[in-house]
């Protein structure tokens, strides 16, 4: 049963990341599936520490740390709707000032 849901986990995770390299048009669908991928290896984590009867102290900290790169992706994506009208990526040019 325990190897079934470290499997699971394991998929989504997976998932998540084909999500993310197939969808690059929007910078939204973009930190979605990172929030996806994030929210999976959390429970992969917790799940593991609950196993080996360790403090879930780490998985606390990952948790704000996923939160605060949450903040962190929506404070871009507002300033780049900002200057640019829109989230996709054909009319962001990195070189531009």
């Amino acid at each position: 049963m325990l190897m079934m849901n470290f499997v699971l986990l394991s998929m989504l995770f997976v998932m998540g990341v084909l999500i993310f390299v197939s969808n690059r048009k929007h910078l939204l669908s973009m930190l979605l599936s990172l929030e996806y991928m994030v929210l999976s290896l959390f429970l992969l984590l917790f799940i593991y520490l609950n196993l080996l009867n360790f403090e879930v102290f780490f998985s606390m900290m990952f948790l704000t740390f996923s939160v605060c790169e949450g903040a962190l992706g929506l404070s871009i994506l507002v300033s780049m709707i900002r200057t640019h009208g829109n989230d996709y990526f054909q009319s962001f040019n990195i070189l531009q000032c």
